[in-house]
């Protein structure tokens, strides 16, 4: 065999893996719309037809790449599922800096394909939402675990520091800008612990 035909063959497995890991990079240095299928197949590097025959549309790809996030933890909402640490530390988690070296801030994944796909019928906006709901259910359960007053309204308080924190750190371009909504979250979190107004 020709060291041509082993790299073309080596090349050619884990095409899916390489299809989101391009389509990550891509959509989050310049967004989901500006991005195009043959930019991914490049990026990754597929064929186009490698490409199709992974995910069909773009709108598939899109979801398969949020999903992709989800499953691995790598969003706001991942903190909240660590059982390594404690209730407190898995809430506050979610007003820590990215990884070092992850660039450019982005914000919220699913908060950004919402606002690319506005209309609330399509199935990208739909799973974005899912997962925002998902993401206040899981703090209602740490902070009932707490033993806060009022878990269902504290979580909702919680999760809008932290996708308001998000956002301002992608407008402003400042990752550690989630350093502000923590000391906010952790006076909410000590008022209805003490049960202070």
């Amino acid at each position: 065999m020709t060291t041509t035909a082993t790299a073309t063959r080596r090349q050619g497995r884990g095409g899916r893996e390489r299809i989101l890991a391009a389509a990550a990079g891509l959509f989050a240095a310049q967004g989901i719309n500006a991005t195009g299928m043959e930019q991914i197949a490049e990026r990754a590097p597929v064929s186009k037809r490698t490409l199709y025959a992974h995910f069909r549309t773009k709108d598939e790809l899109v979801l398969a790449h949020l999903e992709d996030l989800s499953s691995t933890g790598r969003t706001l909402e991942g903190a909240l599922a660590r059982e390594d640490i404690p209730a407190r530390e898995r809430v506050l988690a979610l007003f820590d800096p990215p990884p070092a070296g992850t660039d450019p801030v982005r914000g919220c994944p699913f908060i950004d394909a919402a606002v690319e796909f506005p209309d609330p019928q399509d199935a990208v906006h739909a799973y974005a939402r899912e997962q925002k709901l998902l993401m206040v259910r899981l703090v209602t359960g740490l902070v009932t675990e707490l033993g806060c007053r009022e878990p269902a309204l504290l979580a909702e308080q919680l999760v809008t520091l932290a996708d308001g924190a998000a956002s301002r750190a992608m407008v402003l371009g400042e990752p550690a800008y989630g350093r502000h909504a923590r000391a906010a979250a952790e006076i909410l979190l000590e008022n209805a612990l003490t049960g202070t107004v």
